[in-house]
């Protein structure tokens, strides 16, 4: 699968696709984290820090979702979703790729939290992320800007 990776800005137009997304991808890890998400559930994790996201385009394709928070004192993976069957072709690593660059610019560390039995954990793992801490259901983990 040839990649050409894009950002869009998410618009309310957006939700049904995003809604579908968060489902797909995350409604088996959750029930295995023992959390029980309805659907308005879903929706108000949608609807969190809206302004923050981003929708991930290949060939102009609705692929997942990137929910990135810039903050003083780091960049903050809110929600990173890719549709099932597009894992494992090279779209996570081109999206943290493209958060690392900005972590870089901005010189700020990169945090995200991932639950203990998602396999995300390895890609974040790949890329070079660790493992700052383990809470009751998932996982702190941290990219810093390496030191010159």
């Amino acid at each position: 699968m040839k990649l050409s990776i894009g950002f869009k800005r998410a618009e309310k137009s957006d939700i049904a696709f995003l809604l579908s997304l968060r489902k797909a991808t995350m409604s088996a890890h959750l029930t295995q984290a023992g959390f029980h998400f309805t659907e308005q559930n879903h929706l108000e994790r949608i609807h969190e820090s809206f302004s923050d996201s981003y929708i991930i385009t290949n060939n102009k394709q609705q692929v997942g979702l990137l929910k990135l928070g810039l903050m003083e004192d780091r960049i903050h993976i809110r929600q990173f979703q890719v549709m099932p069957m597009l894992q494992g072709k090279g779209i996570g690593a081109f999206v943290l790729e493209a958060v690392r660059k900005k972590a870089l610019a901005y010189n700020l560390p990169i945090t995200l939290f991932v639950l203990l039995d998602n396999p995300a954990k390895s890609l974040y793992l790949r890329h070079g992320f660790y493992v700052e801490a383990q809470l009751e259901k998932e996982y702190k983990m941290r990219w810093d800007v390496p030191s010159v």
